[in-house]
């Protein structure tokens, strides 16, 4: 399935939940720096924990350089939607 997400790098900790403006964008906090791809690989890691997926069951399919991302997280559609909703419902951010 693939998911947006909006990345803060340089966070204080790493956490994943909460909604990025009116569309289903998924927040993602990291600790690593946006410097040279380490803030991509720690939200892909953060990610698949989140989805209790594997960390190369998630890939970067746009938004090398951006905050906002498109990941593909290969989950079981069904579960992954759910997990999805309880994480866009987080308010904590």
């Amino acid at each position: 399935m693939l998911i947006s997400v909006r990345v803060r790098p340089g966070a204080s900790r790493t956490r994943v939940g909460g909604r990025y403006g009116e569309d289903e964008v998924l927040c993602v906090a990291v600790t690593a720096r946006a410097v040279d791809g380490a803030a991509t690989d720690a939200v892909c890691r953060a990610v698949a924990e989140a989805f209790g997926a594997k960390p190369r069951q998630v890939r970067l399919r746009s938004g090398q350089r951006s905050r906002t991302k498109v990941l593909e997280v290969d989950v079981e559609e069904e579960s992954g939607r759910r997990t999805l909703a309880a994480l866009l419902a987080d308010q904590k951010t």
